[in-house]
Parts: C-alpha cells; structure tokens; sequence
C-alpha cells in the first residue's frame, strides 16, 4: 500500500472512531497516518538517491567517452 492511501485510511479510521467513542480504532488510524508518513518519506529519499545515482552514471559515462 502506498503512503498517501495509508494517510488516508488512516484518518478515516481516526473520525471513525472519534464518532463512534472508539479509542482503539482512533489510535489505529493515527498509527496508519504516521506509517503511511514514514513510507511517503523513504520514497522521497529512495527517488533522490536515485536520481543522485543516475547523474553520478550519466557524469562517468561522458568522462569516460
């Protein structure tokens, strides 16, 4: 599942349980936005470093030529 569907599952499950009273599913709604944060953030580095690893290869294939 990608970030932004755990953040939005997340807070569905976060109003769910604020309207019903039910405290487990609130929490488990908060833990969904924060894990879905947290896989949003790894992507975002995992692209850069990407990104950084194509430009270093693009760079050493213009030196080498």
């Amino acid at each position: 599942m990608s970030g932004k569907t755990d953040v939005a599952k997340g807070r569905i499950k976060e109003a769910a349980g604020a309207l019903t009273g039910n405290e487990k599913l609130r929490a488990d709604g908060q833990t969904d936005q924060a894990v879905g944060e947290v896989k949003q953030s790894v992507q975002k580095a995992a692209d850069k470093v990407e990104a950084a690893a194509a430009t270093v290869v693009a760079k050493a294939k213009k030196t080498t030529k």
